[in-house]
């Protein structure tokens, strides 16, 4: 009840005709997640009177915001289903939660310790110590005792790992340099080269890590774990996408206390836009200079700008004319979420407490999840747990693994893109008039973070076409910060 405040300013729109005059262009974005939140702020941010925009409407298929930020509430308690954590370093993010007030919660020091395991289908190759005690000195040595265990299983490797990892964030960070350094990207390509990340975008993760010396064993257990639970695939997707997941194994990770999706209806909610829930957009025609969006209501709706931020990969909208963007698959990720007890027979265990609060697996055919990690344990024998997979799990293998269901909640995700490398990128344009495509950037990376930061370039774009064809003026806009160090000082 306490973030209710950020849907009051919401406005649901009846009517289906509007004018898009050229000089005060009205905006259709088509997705309410933090893509299409995230242009509505950043236009509103920086639209100044020689580019203003007057209205944003924003269409979402579902009955709720957030997009792939969404939640699922299991016995009565709420849980991250999709996009649940965030990096220190995701200063997009970090704004957003402190224009709009929001609580940032980092993982508590019980579960940035929580005890690990690779499992191959038949044993555990690598574990972690666990102790069930409430003093921290105890904790403490538990903790050193297994950073040394994994020191010596993977040895020196893991600082190389570490030194790709953040070689990745600080071209990254070029992001959030100031307008008189950072240009308008008028593609993803563009974009990628400008930072000096494209490259990683041509070649696989296995190859990048061969490259900077990481033994194989390192690659094929713990590189593989973090990739199969972040992106649900292997060490052949790309080097960028890599390096995204492996960002987000790191330290000092947090999430909004109450749900990341309060983020995208914050934003909206403070956008000035009128919204359109539970109505979906089913083509998209330009017609004299202007965009004609039907909906499923049977409505239709003229747009001097439209903005497509959600993957067109299984949506059903009509372009007329024709759009021509690179085919691609998503990546489905099965989330099954159980309230109950597991069974350590099923890993060939004795008891509950050997079984790892976060078990990792290998690639092996014959294993048939990616991750079954505990959520909270409400009693010793009463916990909850979020369970990952490629495939749908049926009752009767979820009967093996857990000794006790009580509740039992399955969610299937188009989570992202399925990765291979060298990707091909859509274009940002899709017709060289004022149709966008923010979600051309995630065959590059797909998290909340750089969805914002392609939300960004998109604002900046749109509205730098707007005045002429030439790069928004910094002098005119404003910005968190005049360069990277004061939006850093601003956090």
């Amino acid at each position: 009840m306490k973030n209710l405040h950020l849907l009051l300013p919401l406005i649901i729109i009846a009517a289906t005709t509007v004018d898009s005059s050229s000089s005060s262009p009205t905006v259709c974005i088509i997705g309410s997640g933090i893509a299409g939140s995230s242009v509505a702020h950043f236009l509103r941010t920086y639209s100044t009177s020689a580019s203003t925009i007057t209205t944003i409407r924003i269409f979402e298929r579902h009955n709720i915001i957030g997009g792939r930020t969404a939640a699922v509430t299991l016995s009565n308690e709420t849980f991250e289903a999709g996009a649940s954590i965030l990096h220190p370093k995701n200063y997009h993010a970090l704004n957003y939660a402190k224009y709009l007030n929001l609580s940032i919660r980092n993982p508590p020091s019980s579960e940035s310790d929580s005890s690990f395991g690779i499992w191959n289908g038949r044993d555990f190759t690598f574990k972690t110590l666990s102790i069930n005690s409430n003093f921290s000195f105890l904790q403490r040595i538990v903790s050193l005792a297994n950073e040394v265990l994994i020191f010596f299983r993977y040895g020196l490797s893991l600082f190389r790992m570490n030194s790709f990892v953040d070689s990745t964030v600080n071209y990254f960070l070029r992001y959030y340099e100031g307008f008189e350094s950072r240009p308008v990207f008028a593609s993803v390509e563009d974009m990628l080269r400008w930072s000096g990340l494209y490259n990683l975008t041509r070649r696989t993760l296995y190859e990048e890590l061969i490259d900077a010396h990481l033994s194989r064993r390192l690659i094929e257990e713990l590189v593989t774990v973090v990739t199969r639970i972040n992106y649900g695939q292997s060490v052949s997707i790309s080097g960028l996408a890599g390096a995204v997941s492996l960002a987000g194994c790191g330290s000092g990770l947090w999430s909004v206390e109450g749900g990341n999706r309060q983020m995208a209806a914050g934003l909206i909610g403070h956008s000035d836009v009128e919204l359109h829930l539970n109505e979906e957009v089913e083509s998209v025609s330009f017609i004299k200079q202007t965009y004609h969006l039907n909906t499923t209501k049977g409505k239709s709706y003229q747009c001097g700008i439209t903005v497509v931020a959600t993957p067109l990969d299984e949506v059903k909208i009509q372009f007329h004319p024709g759009i021509s963007i690179p085919e691609r698959k998503l990546q489905h990720t099965y989330t099954t979420f159980v309230r109950g007890v597991i069974n350590p027979g099923y890993f060939g265990l004795g008891s509950v407490s050997e079984v790892p609060q976060l078990v990792g697996t290998v690639e092996n055919p014959d294993v048939p999840f990616s991750s079954i990690s505990v959520l909270k344990q409400h009693k010793e024998d009463d916990m909850s747990y979020k369970v990952f997979s490629r495939k749908p799990l049926d009752d009767a293998l979820l009967d093996r693994i857990f000794s006790v269901r009580n509740e039992t909640v399955k969610i299937d995700w188009g989570a992202y893109p399925h990765y291979h490398a060298p990707e091909v990128f859509a274009p940002f344009i899709l017709d060289g008039h004022h149709l966008y495509y923010v979600n051309a950037f995630e065959n590059a990376a797909s998290t909340i973070e750089t969805s914002a930061v392609a939300a960004e370039n998109i604002a900046r774009l749109i509205l730098s076409r707007l005045n002429g064809q030439e790069p928004v003026d910094p002098v005119n806009l404003k910005s968190f910060g005049d360069n990277a160090s004061d939006v850093h000082a601003d956090l």
